[in-house]
């Protein structure tokens, strides 16, 4: 698929287990079978169709940057994109793999043809990333990578979160 243009990035707060867009991006481990955070919260919502599509499609599980897709199960959404992200805590520190989570995972959706996707912020939580780097890595990385897809949502839980990410998305 051509890629003519950058996504539109958005900051919204809410449940990215209720995001109705093309694609959910699920920041997933190297297993690929489902885990805890964000992880096990798309493996809960989407039922037992996102793990069992996971171990057909990954059976030795993803690399730390790359990115592929599932089902999305009973997700409101018609696919799941996985990104593993780097452990900041496990002393995984290349912000490159960091970004490849977000570049990877818009070249997914752009073979799917997907034109709406929505983003956690990538190794932000249990991998430990700097929450204002975790953040300007996301927003750079979506409004730099040519593509198709149209928005690329970022998704925040909570209020806090949330309303950095608005100001990093404000600023451009």
């Amino acid at each position: 698929m051509n890629c003519m243009a950058f996504p539109t990035v958005t900051a919204v707060q809410g449940d990215i287990t209720r995001a109705e867009v093309d694609a959910v991006v699920n920041a997933a481990n190297r297993r690929m079978r489902g885990g805890g955070g964000v992880d096990g919260a798309i493996h809960r919502a989407g039922g037992p169709a996102v793990l069992a599509d996971c171990i057909a499609r990954f059976p030795g599980g993803l690399a730390t940057g790359d990115a592929g897709w599932t089902t999305a199960g009973d997700l409101p959404t018609r696919w799941v994109i996985h990104t593993v992200g780097p452990n900041h805590r496990a002393g995984e520190t290349d912000r490159s793999l960091l970004s490849s989570c977000y570049r990877r995972s818009l070249e997914v959706a752009d073979e799917l043809g997907a034109r709406s996707v929505a983003f956690p912020l990538i190794s932000a939580g249990v991998y430990g990333w700097p929450l204002d780097d975790a953040i300007d890595t996301a927003v750079e990385t979506l409004s730099t990578t040519p593509c198709a897809v149209e928005e690329a949502r970022i998704v925040a839980f909570d209020t806090a979160t949330f309303r950095l990410v608005e100001r990093r998305v404000a600023e451009g």
